[in-house]
């Protein structure tokens, strides 16, 4: 690294700084603070989603899994060819009710359909799993940036953590969505970038193609059955991954939190239909980027030499550090940042949400100042910073293993969690003891599946697993009790009358979701089938 290199770097952390110390003077309330004042423009949010499922691991890890992992190739594609129907069913089922209803934790809707317990209970589960999540993605964000700089890894965590936790504690949801559409551009022009030096450096698109195994240019895995539990096939994906996008972007606080800055309901399905038409374009570039490296890999030694066994997550690092110039370097680790920022921010402001309005709100009591609740809101977004900072620093040695099963972990919880919302929205009987016994068979279920105690699956049909478990027991258990009162069903419930009169008000909107979808499928079946 050189001086242009870190002045590229130290430029990019003061404007992102600056930018956060502008929109702080915005901040008057909790509402102000966690969902922007409902004001916030949807192109801007959904450039935030789309920031947000662009981390620095997706930098790194798409690229070197499609280049150099065992099995990897363009089969990474099968991820994403249900996004377009999965923010289908979002926008036509879950944003009219949360969004309507003016929420700021998604949790306080399963308090006004359910009770408070349901609600704590998976507010809690959140906190847990998703606070977790945030000290290992730090920590393996820290140590690409400590391959890239050569700078302690203790210095890197740090870092990291306090320019994010000091722009999302000064500038809450505002300063997280206007960074993320900065931190967006930063890393588009690093993917370009990137892969424009890689292209050179290959010798162009007929070299990378020769320089390539065959089957690492097919997109689609028809394995038969269910999978074998380490390969699934394309089915596993579109049907697992279906639940687990619904999930992520209907129902996970980290996510949702979007959809209820937006200004209206109208303005949130905006939101997720154009991040619903540009994830998988995304995804085609970071492929793009993983194929054209892999061919510099397949060609320099020394890029071999630079990149060992056990980790080929620094293949990117590496290329960068050998084959771009000065300042351009500090572009890239800029990049990196910015997709590393750009989750973290999510996670830690949905973090402090839903422990402020779910835990720390109700003891302040009603007649708390909106002084009062914001400094509330900067204190818990500083406490959940330094915690997550610490578990970066502590997690070490356990922190491969935990990268490498993060996404098993979500999809232990994430189909039983969208039981809860779904049984609520759509099943008139549902009662707050019967979901919470189907969240734990749901769990249960996939914790069987986890440990081998039964077929051995691959992880994404446990989102399936988990969704089939949850509500079967939700419906058996709920007749067998007394119906919810008629006030707890007023805007958190949907009839199928409702769900056909926003059909046919938006048909061509739905349909061009539908036909994305299988536009995705159609092209990634033309890339080969393996």
């Amino acid at each position: 690294m050189t001086a242009a290199d870190w002045a590229v770097i130290t430029l990019y952390l003061a404007a992102t700084l600056g930018l956060s110390a502008g929109l702080a003077r915005r901040q008057h309330s909790a509402a102000d603070y966690y969902v922007g004042g409902r004001d916030l423009p949807w192109w801007a949010l959904s450039l935030s989603i789309l920031a947000t499922q662009s981390s620095a691991n997706s930098f790194l890890g798409i690229p070197a899994y499609v280049a150099l992992v065992p099995g990897g190739g363009l089969n990474w594609l099968q991820y994403e060819l249900v996004v377009p129907l999965a923010m289908l069913v979002v926008m036509l089922v879950f944003v009219p009710v949360l969004r309507g209803l003016q929420l700021v934790s998604v949790y306080e809707y399963l308090e006004r359909r359910f009770d408070r317990a349901t609600r704590l209970v998976l507010s809690a589960v959140f906190l847990l799993s998703r606070g977790l999540a945030a000290g290992v993605a730090l920590y393996a964000a820290a140590l690409v940036v400590q391959v890239c700089t050569g700078l302690p890894l203790v210095w890197c965590v740090v870092g990291m953590g306090v320019v994010t936790l000091v722009y999302d504690t000064l500038g809450g949801m505002r300063a997280v969505v206007w960074t993320d559409v900065v931190q967006m551009a930063v890393l588009l022009l690093g993917i370009v970038v990137c892969g424009v030096y890689a292209w050179q450096a290959a010798g162009g698109g007929a070299a990378i193609l020769a320089s390539l195994a065959p089957e690492r240019l097919a997109a689609v895995e028809l394995a038969h059955g269910l999978g074998d539990g380490a390969r699934a096939p394309v089915w596993g994906f579109v049907v697992g991954g279906l639940v687990l996008y619904v999930a992520y972007y209907g129902v996970d606080q980290g996510q949702a939190q979007r959809t209820l800055a937006a200004q209206d309901v109208p303005a949130a399905q905006r939101a997720l239909l154009l991040n619903g038409l540009a994830r998988f374009p995304l995804t085609l570039l970071y492929c793009g980027l993983g194929l054209a490296i892999g061919a510099v890999y397949a060609g320099s030694e020394a890029l071999r030499a630079a990149v060992p066994a056990g980790r080929l997550d620094v293949l990117v690092p590496r290329f960068i550090e050998l084959y771009l110039p000065a300042g351009l370097r500090g572009l890239l680790v800029a990049a990196i940042l910015a997709a590393a920022m750009s989750s973290l921010d999510s996670l830690l402001n949905s973090l402090s949400a839903a422990t402020l309005r779910d835990f720390v709100e109700p003891r302040l009591g009603e007649r708390a100042s909106p002084a009062r609740r914001l400094r509330a809101a900067r204190v818990v977004t500083m406490a959940w910073g330094v915690l997550i900072v610490l578990f970066a620093l502590w997690v070490g040695d356990i922190a491969s293993s935990v990268v490498e099963g993060i996404n098993r972990i979500g999809a232990l919880f994430y189909g039983p969690l969208l039981a809860a919302f779904g049984c609520g929205i759509l099943d008139r009987r549902a009662r707050g003891p019967a979901v919470l016994a189907g969240v734990a068979a749901g769990l249960g279920l996939n914790l069987l599946l986890s440990y081998g105690l039964g077929p051995r699956l691959f992880w994404m049909w446990w989102n399936l697993s988990g969704l089939l478990a949850a509500v079967v027991v939700t419906w058996g258990l709920s007749r067998l009790l007394a119906p919810p009162a008629p006030e707890a069903l007023q805007g958190t419930t949907l009839s199928a009358a409702v769900l056909r009169q926003a059909w046919a008000a938006q048909r061509g909107t739905w349909w061009g979701l539908v036909a994305a979808s299988l536009g995705m499928a159609a092209l990634a079946l033309a890339l080969g089938v393996r």
